[in-house]
């Protein structure tokens, strides 16, 4: 069967739905622009009206939740913790600082404030939940911009086979989650330094790839949207690119990121390519072209 492709924009990057050209396409296209709308409005924290900004604003007191946006958090704590913090869900006023403190497309153009000194992170053992409710501490904000977009890819991909989709793949700012029975699919690695080049090539058909990156989302000279917590800064990591498998988007996130600022060790424990910013390539894939 053919293939069927159908790209949009959201969550500020290009998000695309490509399965096959099966009667139920057309629908399952509109279910997950509509998981994308309803998510972005959940978790962006470029919107006041978003469930992430009230969060935010009510920091130092319990505030309620949605069972989504608690289910998130939790899996974020979670990863926090597996990380040992290099993952870290309260970056919000770090990221602000360096720069990165609007839509990114106003960002590029400009329209960004000051830079201010590097703001504390790990806080994020400080949150407290219960049912359907948080507790940020006073001066502690939330961004959950990687994990909510791997998160909603998630969401996205599974509701485009319960449309009745034998297979789906969305792809989200070149993150992708693979849903249903497909096919081996070949997905490119791009080349940091030159973005319309393939570093390499792999076969998927089964769960999800995600990639981070310093060179790319980036506004000056190192500065990126990449931040270490344990500086607070934008990361000086000797690698620029990770690209790590796993079983959802919402995990290949947070592991790309860890591979990140980890850096080689990172490859004893998660199928992932890295390229360090000399430009080699080390990847412990098993690769169908380069």
């Amino acid at each position: 069967m053919s293939r069927a492709y159908h790209p949009f924009r959201a969550m500020g990057t290009d998000v695309s739905l490509t399965g096959p050209d099966h009667a139920s396409f057309t629908r399952a296209s509109e279910v997950v622009e509509a998981v994308f709308a309803r998510e972005e409005l959940r978790f962006s924290r470029f919107r006041d009206d978003s469930e992430l900004s009230h969060v935010n604003q009510a920091a130092g007191r319990w505030t309620s939740v949605s069972a989504p946006f608690e289910a998130l958090i939790g899996l974020a704590l979670r990863q926090a913790r597996r990380t040992g913090g290099l993952f870290d869900p309260t970056v919000l006023h770090a990221m602000v600082a360096a720069g990165y403190d609007r839509d990114f497309d106003e960002v590029l153009a400009g329209a960004r404030g000051a830079l201010h000194p590097p703001q504390p992170c790990g806080r994020w053992r400080e949150i407290a939940l219960r049912p359907g409710e948080i507790l940020l501490p006073a001066g502690v904000g939330l961004d959950l911009g990687g994990i909510a977009k791997g998160w909603t890819s998630d969401l996205a991909a599974e509701a485009a086979v319960r449309e009745g989709l034998p297979w789906s793949l969305v792809s989200a700012g070149g993150d992708l989650r693979i849903a249903g029975a497909a096919p081996p699919i070949d997905v490119r690695i791009e080349d940091p330094g030159a973005p319309s080049e393939t570093a390499a090539t792999l076969r998927l058909d089964t769960g999800a790839l995600a990639s981070s990156s310093t060179l790319r989302r980036a506004w000056g000279p190192d500065l990126h949207h990449i931040l270490d917590p344990r500086t607070g800064v934008p990361s000086d990591s000797p690698i620029v690119q990770s690209t790590v498998w796993a079983r959802t988007c919402a995990e290949a996130e947070v592991l790309a990121t860890w591979a990140l600022l980890a850096g080689t060790p990172a490859m004893d424990a998660v199928a992932c390519a890295l390229v360090s910013r000399d430009g080699d390539l080390i990847m412990n894939f098993d690769v169908v072209a380069a």
